[in-house]
């Protein structure tokens, strides 16, 4: 009887793990090769062509300008909100956690038209940024603009880096800090000696997920857009050039995704780089 039921978890086993490996050979692999075959069919020449372009230029620009912004920007949130959130009591300490969370539910394209009818020509804040480039002779634009893409980047990415930092800041407790507080230390001596080595790979990986959500954002981004070649980034220019519809503008799009695939690709080596390190550092 024992031999049957080690048999029947053996089989049960080896089935799930075909299951598994079918399921992501089908949704994950065969797309994968599918799009390094389609943007490699025509030749090498028009390969490097359409990642020369000056349409993929511009939007790789904006791309890393919106990526680097929103990880900076979130960084500094992401140690700031989860220090506080872990190391202090307050009243509203459940709302915030639960604001932290709310990109995760509201659709990027819904945030996107937010900020447009916030910043755009007929939203509340246009009479008051109006008045700043009177005044001073500016030219701000938070909307259809290269800021107004990185505000929508940064909308849908800051919940990474907290998110990854806060369950190790619960973890560690307060107990470290409180002796060193009753010791003289002072509040960024606690934070350099104790918090932060505890966070920092915690912190690496929310920086990886945070840069690799915004290489791929869409929808916040194509609602704050405008112009093509100015305020594109990678994945608008991929859906441009796919819905242009002829042959070699499809083929370009396929070339322009395996530049985002290869992305995709160095923040998973980078992720698991970071895995590794960090449960070796909790060893």
């Amino acid at each position: 009887m024992k031999k049957q039921t080690q048999q029947g978890s053996t089989a049960t086993k080896w089935i799930l793990i075909g299951i598994s490996f079918l399921f992501l050979l089908v949704m994950l692999v065969v797309p994968l090769f599918e799009v390094i075959y389609r943007s490699l069919k025509d030749g090498w020449e028009l390969y490097l062509s359409a990642l020369t372009a000056e349409y993929t230029l511009s939007a790789l620009k904006v791309t890393f300008i919106a990526a680097i912004t929103a990880l900076i920007v979130n960084t500094f949130f992401g140690v700031v909100a989860a220090w506080l959130v872990t190391k202090f009591d307050f009243r509203g300490k459940n709302v915030l956690m639960t604001l932290i969370d709310i990109p995760f539910s509201v659709s990027p394209v819904i945030a996107g038209l937010a900020y447009i009818m916030t910043f755009g020509r007929t939203g509340w804040a246009a009479p008051f940024i109006e008045w700043i480039n009177d005044t001073f002779g500016t030219d701000i634009a938070l909307v259809f603009s290269v800021p107004g893409v990185a505000l929508a980047t940064i909308f849908v990415t800051f919940p990474f880096v907290s998110r990854e930092i806060i369950p190790v800041l619960t973890a560690q407790g307060r107990d470290e800090e409180t002796a060193a507080a009753l010791m003289g230390a002072s509040g960024l001596t606690i934070f350099r000696k104790i918090t932060f080595p505890h966070m920092k790979w915690g912190l690496l990986y929310g920086m990886i997920l945070c840069a690799a959500r915004a290489f791929g954002e869409f929808g916040a981004v194509y609602a704050v857009s405008k112009a093509r070649g100015k305020t594109f980034t990678l994945p608008l220019e991929i859906d441009a050039l796919y819905m242009a519809g002829s042959s070699d503008s499809i083929t370009q799009a396929f070339a322009i995704s395996s530049l985002l695939a290869g992305l995709a690709v160095i923040m998973l080596i980078l992720k698991n780089i970071v895995e590794h390190y960090g449960k070796r550092n909790d060893i």
